[in-house]
């Protein structure tokens, strides 16, 4: 990855960095969790913003397998058609949209 900095208006942009974390964090996990694959709304009911930590959780136990997204195993394919390239991938690519417009703000 290539990072160009202005020197001139880095110290204005780490001043306001914790600001621009706080706005996209939830935006993510809302994009995050409306990725979510939905059959019975298990998936989604027990997906949450761990705010401490900053960390999404996708507390149920085929999370894994969702998060692959859909791929063929020897068993036949697995995960969902509804997110055929699981979540973090994606909400990774979307979060980096969002900082880059928040620090475009600045």
């Amino acid at each position: 990855m290539k990072v160009s900095v202005n020197t001139r208006g880095v110290s204005k942009l780490f001043a306001q960095a914790p600001k621009v974390g706080e706005t996209v964090i939830e935006d993510a996990y809302q994009y995050f969790r409306g990725i979510t694959p939905i059959k019975t709304g298990n998936a989604r009911s027990n997906t949450s913003l761990d705010k401490p930590g900053r960390t999404i959780e996708a507390d149920y136990a085929y999370a894994g397998v969702l998060d692959a997204g859909r791929r063929m195993t020897s068993s036949g394919m697995r995960g969902s058609t509804q997110a055929p390239t699981g979540m973090s991938g994606p909400t990774l690519k979307e979060l980096d949209k969002m900082v880059r417009k928040e620090l475009g703000k600045l």
